[in-house]
């Protein structure tokens, strides 16, 4: 062939006599694509880059040399990867490096090839249009064509080609908002639609109008679906309430009015009502008061939430109870069932509204152990200045809490309304709305300085439960006040400590902690003996003045603190807690905790792995052969107990939880579950099959629990011996060369930018304090596996498995591919994850080091080098 001949094939062989080399040849685009070919098919990209910026330098018009070159050829249109594309996005490269020179912005000649990259549009695969946008700034060009080439995505059912197109070129304006959107959403990609609307306030208002429809009773979203019959849908993800609680973050991150979104706020009231419900006529822990004010305000005149009222109070079978209720709410008789109305008009003949259930019983729970008149409520400078030394007395323990209106998820952090500190003897009660305002009185002044004179104290030991929560909420509410979190010195947050007590799994006797009291109250009763009555907690605290109930429960709130901490620093051995409680919590002066950070607690046992002794010890499980479902809620704990070869099912989001009980009878699975489900799951199950998990422990400390908890022996070889995307337990492993080979046909040859799957994943491992590099005792990866054959490919590119899985090649670094000593890659057959020798094996190991079989909790890491797996 004539390598001068403009009608050859520019992807063809070069003629004799051409070099790569040669910089004459570069002045000419077709000739100047040839040398580019003959590196190309060596795979010498550093050669290949370096020839391709000396060409682009001596090309007269480097924009006008890439259009000839697209338009000569059309291996750049299909799906595999092309020389003509990988020209195109070192162009756009180059130009951003100022390597070549570039048309200036609304010249005549740029508007010449703007005119001809439009054309190509319509013939570009996805990964094209990107570079063509950037490289002749068409977000500038003529809109119509642009927009007509959105079209054409769209009618093709490429949603998510066509939508990406339309924001890179500012098309939003111009498109229907809700055509663009809808098969996205459809499609679980919301995260597209977000970036689609982000800077348009009227396509977000109507975004979330369109959303908000589908959250009217009885809308059925697969009317919708059957629009898109040829597109793969995800409509377990579109339930009402996932998509309610999308909508919610929406409005609140955009600022827009609710009144957009009149379905989802509904079904935000009554989620509230059933959760109002189950605490007075289930938990009855709410006063009559309180409910009656709450209910009232949520309801309102609104005819169908006070129809869906009226169904969950005459569901439950405690007749007086639901007429008391009625009572309160002054509901008619006439639509109530013939029992409660007979009730009610015995309750108002005999006039018995008190509330006894609620005020028998008060022994069974902690008392403030001290006087009433011990209780100070300060509301003005005055007050405070009185009561300053006392507050700010060096060297002392106080105790921290905070009080707020209840909000039932209306979103946005609650406005504090009332702030506790006790002393020993003695709790103050600092009004917030009067001591906060008016900004720049004298009162908010006083009180700025002491709060941060208390908080930046490091001899005062500050006492809280999910202290930084309090701090953050007591910032938005006093925006002088906004850094209170980063002024703490000297504190000790009783959340961290009751998660290593509860990681160590040994709850108090009698103490049943699915059905019993939770957070606070629930370590109050595990160390004083006696949970808080939290009758009070969903009171108004906005009302002035506060009731003596509220003002006793408010003062005993932040009093157990003091007497809880006491408790631990006396006998610390019997809660597992190392002996000096002071020092190991108390954070140094001027130090801080990272987030998420634990206490550094040791339990008192000499070894982490004694399983329980006697009759009461379960059968040692191996970790291979234990086998669970989870539900929705517990994504995390499941790919924790994959990581250590667990085999684990979890149910989609809003499937129905009676599946768990279904699934843990077919397959012989154990039911790990949260919340309220518990007791009906473990009535059809039996007793051992279904444990409910605490959800105040990060999933690290839940695997952890879930392990001790059934006896679970797990070993080395089991990390990473199951795929914690999929679950699957089938591997294949790649030679690095083969490995190299199919990363460079897929058209990764640069490998990812470091953000992705990858990313995301080891960080989801690597919390504070985590381990080190190595893997304690020297531990190697070697699953056990077979070697990828060329059977074993139904097709190189893409790089796809004979049961049809793609391997996920996007996500393997350039750099991992030329680590020295890397052997082989792994790959899983069920979902095309790739995996590969790191650090991450030692970082699990050393995170589950006290449930490893073989591995002494006191023995230093190895300092040989072991790798980790990490996922692609």
């Amino acid at each position: 062939m004539d390598a001068g001949d403009p009608a050859g094939d520019a992807a063809g062989e070069p003629a004799a006599g051409d070099t790569a080399g040669d910089p004459a040849g570069g002045r000419d685009p077709l000739l100047f694509l040839q040398t580019l070919q003959t590196l190309w098919s060596t795979r010498e990209l550093g050669q290949l880059r370096e020839e391709a910026q000396r060409g682009f330098a001596a090309l007269e018009d480097p924009l006008a040399a890439l259009l000839d070159m697209l338009d000569s050829s059309r291996g750049w249109r299909g799906k595999g990867p092309s020389l003509e594309a990988w020209v195109t996005r070192e162009l756009k490269r180059c130009l951003q490096a100022q390597l070549c020179p570039g048309p200036a912005r609304g010249s005549p000649g740029l508007k010449q090839l703007q005119a001809r990259a439009v054309k190509l549009l319509a013939e570009s695969p996805p990964g094209l249009i990107e570079p063509l946008v950037s490289i002749f700034q068409l977000q500038d060009a003529d809109r119509s064509p642009l927009l007509a080439q959105v079209h054409r995505l769209h009618q093709e059912g490429k949603f998510k080609e066509a939508i990406v197109l339309g924001a890179k070129l500012r098309l939003q304006a111009d498109l229907d908002v809700e055509k663009m959107c809808l098969p996205l959403l459809l499609q679980d990609k919301a995260d597209l639609v977000e970036r689609y609307v982000d800077g348009f306030p009227d396509l977000q208002r109507r975004l979330l109008a369109l959303m908000d429809s589908w959250c009217q009773p009885g809308f059925d979203i697969r009317v919708v679906a059957r629009r898109y019959p040829q597109t793969t849908l995800r409509l377990e993800r579109l339930s009402p309430r996932a998509l309610g609680r999308q909508v919610l973050r929406l409005l609140e991150q955009h600022g827009l009015d609710p009144d957009l979104c009149p379905n989802v706020i509904t079904q935000q009231r009554l989620a509230a009502l059933r959760y109002l419900c189950y605490k007075r006529l289930v938990e009855r822990s709410v006063s009559r008061e309180s409910w009656a004010e709450h209910v009232q305000g949520l309801v309102g005149q609104d005819q169908w939430l006070q129809e869906q009222l009226l169904q969950l109070l005459t569901s439950h079978d405690n007749t007086a109870l639901v007429a008391q209720c009625a009572l309160d709410l002054l509901l008619p008789e006439e639509r109530l069932p013939a029992s409660v109305a007979a009730e009610l008009r015995q309750l108002r003949i005999q006039e018995r509204t008190a509330e006894a259930p609620l005020e028998d019983g008060k022994d069974d729970y902690y008392q403030l152990p001290i006087p009433r008149e011990h209780l100070h409520f300060l509301a003005s400078w005055e007050d405070l200045a009185r009561h300053q030394e006392e507050l700010l007395q060096p060297g002392q323990v106080v105790g921290m809490d905070l009080e707020w209106r209840p909000s039932f998820g209306a979103g946005g952090r609650p406005r504090a309304s009332l702030m506790q500190v006790a002393v020993e003897g003695r709790v103050f009660l600092l009004d917030l709305p009067r001591l906060s305002s008016p900004a720049g009185g004298q009162a908010p002044q006083a009180f700025f300085r002491l709060v941060s004179r208390l908080l930046a104290d490091p001899s005062i030991t500050k006492l809280g439960y999910g202290l930084a929560g309090d701090l953050r909420s007591l910032g938005a509410s006093c925006p002088a006040l906004a850094q209170a979190e980063k002024q703490l010195r000297g504190s000790v947050d009783l959340l961290q400590v009751h998660r290593q007590m509860r990681a160590a799994d040994r709850p108090a006797p009698g103490v049943d902690g699915a059905a019993g009291p939770r957070g606070l109250s629930l370590l109050v009763q595990q160390v004083l003996g006696k949970p808080l009555d939290k009758v009070q907690q969903l009171s108004n605290w906005d009302r002035r003045p506060l009731c003596e109930g509220q003002l006793v429960y408010a003062a005993a709130d932040a009093y157990c603190l003091l007497e809880v901490y006491w408790a631990l620093c006396r006998e610390p051995a019997r809660f597992h807690l190392s002996g000096d409680l002071a020092r190991s919590l108390r954070l140094g002066r001027g130090e801080r905790a990272g987030p998420g950070e634990l206490p550094p607690l040791h339990k008192a046992s000499t070894s982490p792995q004694q399983a329980p002794a006697g009759e009461d010890a379960a059968p040692e499980v191996p970790a291979r052969a234990f086998r669970v479902v989870c539900d929705s809620m517990l994504q995390g704990l499941a790919r924790r107990l994959r990581c250590l070869g667990i085999d684990v099912l979890v149910l989609a989001t809003g499937e129905d939880h009676r599946r768990a009980a279904e699934v843990a009878r077919q397959e012989g699975r154990v039911i790990l579950t949260s919340g309220l489900p518990y007791h009906k799951l473990r009535a059809q199950v039996g007793a051992g099959r279904c444990l409910s998990v605490d959800c105040s422990l990060k999933a690290r400390q839940q695997a952890t629990a879930v392990i001790r908890h059934f006896n679970v022996r797990v070993t080395h070889s089991d990390i990473f011996s199951r795929c914690q995307a999929c679950n699957c337990h089938q591997y294949l492993k790649v030679s690095k060369d083969v490995m190299k080979q199919l990363v460079w046909l897929s058209g990764h040859p640069e490998g990812p930018s470091g953000t992705g799957d990858e990313a995301a994943q080891i960080e989801d491992e690597r919390e504070t304090g985590s381990a080190p590099e190595e893997a304690p005792g020297g531990c190697t990866y070697e699953p056990s596996c077979r070697w990828l054959e060329e059977e074993d490919l139904q097709s190189r590119v893409p790089a796809t498995l004979g049961n049809g899985t793609r391997l996920q090649l996007s996500g393997v670094p350039a750099g991992v591919l030329r680590r020295p000593g890397l052997r082989h890659f792994y790959c899983c057959t069920g979902c095309g994850k790739v995996f590969w020798e790191g650090s991450h094996l030692g970082r699990v190991a050393e995170n589950f080091r006290e449930v490893l079989e073989g591995v002494p909790g006191s023995r230093e890491p190895s300092r040989a080098p072991s790798p980790a797996s990490s996922p692609s």
